[in-house]
């Protein structure tokens, strides 16, 4: 099996978790974890340096999670990954899971900051990536930060901040399906052309299809060796992906299916 064909399966094992988690919790953000599922797929297939049986691994590359409601994404990334068994995903959001529905640094390893106001992972990443280049660290910061959170005025501080230290260690990557709890981000407020605003503060921009396997390998590569400022792959996304229902529709930002739902979904899936 191709590494592409690996992710892709691995993406579609990745949707599959958070239906039945979600499901199960009768809570949590089924829509944005759908959407990222590629992409996160590609993170733990290829694109990471981890180790799932070490996850505080001094050589690992960090992955902050800005828009934490997505975490579904990533706990079941990592549980197929090995970090933990899978059959502890179904405890998501439970009142003594350590999986809860935002992800923190004081119930489990391999979280890397605790996250769920939205804005603040690029802050973070900055002062990560900062740290690292003080000690010559290699590693690379990956930071998942939302569209809808660039309304926020914290996230072009950090961008700012960004571009002026050169962190050039820095790969944020964005979830852009046009989609936030309120509707259009366009209507909500209105943030295009978001890849030019980006450029004009002087990252280094690359757009891609966030659920074409190589568009995404390529892009994180490519990201991987520039030099001289921090890159954004705007990642254009489908809310829901992969659930007919779900797809492109607002509800389903923060809607748990119920059980025919799920039933549906799966067989989709499957």
């Amino acid at each position: 099996m191709s590494v592409t064909e690996e992710a892709k399966k691995f993406a579609k094992n990745i949707r599959i978790q958070v239906i039945k988690m979600v499901t199960a919790a009768n809570s949590g953000h089924p829509g944005g974890p759908l959407g990222l599922a590629d992409i996160y797929a590609a993170l733990y297939t290829k694109i990471l340096k981890h180790d799932p049986k070490n996850p505080e691994w001094a050589l690992r590359d960090r992955l902050i999670l800005s828009n934490g409601h997505v975490c579904a994404v990533r706990y079941a990334a990592m549980a197929l990954s090995g970090y933990f068994p899978i059959e502890d995903l179904l405890t998501f959001r439970g009142i003594n899971s350590y999986l809860q529905g935002h992800p923190s640094t004081r119930y489990m390893k391999g979280i890397e900051s605790s996250s769920g106001s939205l804005g603040q992972g690029l802050s973070v990443s900055v002062g990560l990536a900062l740290g690292a280049r003080l000690r010559n660290e290699t590693h690379k910061i990956y930071t998942c930060i939302s569209d809808g959170e660039c309304g926020e005025g914290m996230t072009w501080e950090a961008a700012q901040s960004a571009v002026h230290f050169k962190v050039d260690n820095l790969v944020a990557f964005m979830d852009r399906n046009f989609i936030q709890i309120d509707g259009n981000t366009e209507e909500v407020m209105k943030l295009e052309p978001l890849d030019k605003k980006f450029e004009m503060f002087g990252w280094n921009v690359i757009n891609a299809d966030g659920h074409n396997m190589d568009e995404i390998f390529a892009a994180f590569e490519k990201a991987g060796t520039h030099k001289g400022s921090p890159t954004l792959i705007v990642f254009k996304t489908v809310l829901g992906k992969g659930v007919s229902y779900m797809e492109n529709n607002p509800k389903w930002h923060g809607t748990p299916p119920n059980k025919e739902q799920e039933a549906q979904a799966l067989a989709e899936l499957s």
